[in-house]
């Protein structure tokens, strides 16, 4: 961690992350900060996996809220496993090939970094002259669109990387399913075919990415998320599958080699930048690169929490919000989007 960092409260959390055995010498008001930023930043649960080996030397306080934790995302990660298995079931006769994405891949694949993690929806990505089959298929084992206006229908389809989200009328379980990993309108075109052809079989009839292209996934979700919201989870993702899979000899050729052919080399080295910011990720130099304005608007915001665990760098936040996105369409189109998007507010809040 860069000198300066250790008096922020988030800092607590990225140290207790990268060092545990750090929360030995931690304070009361320490522990309040990192329980109550360590929930904010929905790394918790994570934090209460890390300090496993040291629980005895936790005070009984800390001990209850990880605990406590540990019950929340194993009953998590139950669900996320119904809702694979489900969707699974739903999809076995679409004749394409599934492959699961983020938190769901992680978990079903039996990655280190799912320890601890919280899930949400279930991501995943299917060819896209596939989706009328599998959206059809979804139809009809209870999936029904969760966007009900046809903007927003419209922006999905015509625009997006993906389908309208669609959540299970039962079970309420959101599934997002995607056809390449950033939108249409982006700059970037990654190669929606090649990113397919890179999947390895994860059981039960489904597929997760190869190694390098679900870190090059994860960077590019880093690098366009518009407000690095949920930054410092996505970035020890980042950590947590770079430190994972740079155990096989040549990981990082390949992964140079495929960030080339995707068109995400700079996504890729400002997710691997900041992530050795925050929890000192062991990376090659020549895949970093050098500090920009954006990494400084991201780690200021990254550090913007207070210790009640409330966001406080609000500057940091417009900003990198319009660069997000800057980054998802041209110029006029965005003019448009975010017009209507304000319109839509307004009417909103309108008296009745």
């Amino acid at each position: 961690m860069a000198q300066g960092d250790d008096v922020t409260p988030a800092a607590i959390l990225h140290r207790a992350l990268a060092d545990p055995a750090s929360m030995r010498a931690l304070s009361a008001d320490e522990w309040n900060a990192l329980i109550r930023v360590g929930r904010a930043e929905r790394l918790l649960g994570t934090v209460a996996a890390r300090a496993a080996p040291l629980w005895d030397a936790l005070p009984e306080g800390a001990r209850a809220c990880l605990a406590e934790e540990r019950e929340l995302i194993r009953a998590d990660h139950l669900a996320a496993r119904w809702e694979i298995d489900r969707a699974a079931l739903a999809l076995e006769n679409v004749g394409c090939p599934v492959i699961l994405m983020k938190g769901s891949a992680y978990l079903h694949a039996g990655l280190a970094v799912a320890e601890g993690r919280r899930i949400g929806d279930l991501d995943i990505l299917v060819p896209r002259p596939a989706l009328p089959a599998v959206e059809a298929a979804l139809l009809a084992h209870g999936w029904v669109p969760a966007k009900e206006n046809a903007y927003d229908d419209h922006y999905y389809r015509a625009w997006m990387h993906e389908l309208p989200p669609m959540v299970h009328k039962e079970r309420g379980g959101v599934i997002d399913v995607h056809h390449t990993i950033l939108p249409l309108t982006a700059r970037l075109k990654p190669d929606a075919d090649a990113l397919i052809e890179s999947r390895v079989p994860a059981g039960n009839g489904l597929f997760v990415l190869g190694p390098e292209t679900m870190l090059l996934h994860s960077a590019a979700h880093v690098a366009y998320d518009g407000e690095f919201e949920g930054g410092a989870r996505n970035l020890w993702d980042i950590h947590g599958l770079a430190t994972d899979f740079a155990r096989t000899q040549g990981f990082w050729d390949r992964l140079a080699a495929a960030a080339d052919r995707h068109q995400l080399r700079v996504p890729l080295s400002r997710a691997l930048r900041l992530a050795q910011r925050l929890y000192g990720t062991a990376v090659p130099e020549a895949l970093v690169g050098r500090m920009d304005l954006v990494d400084r608007l991201a780690l200021r915001k990254l550090h913007g929490r207070d210790r009640f665990g409330h966001q406080g760098a609000k500057l940091s936040d417009r900003l990198l919000y319009i660069r997000g996105h800057w980054l998802r369409m041209p110029p006029l189109m965005l003019a448009r989007h975010l017009a209507r998007k304000a319109l839509r507010r307004k009417e909103r809040v309108q008296p009745v």
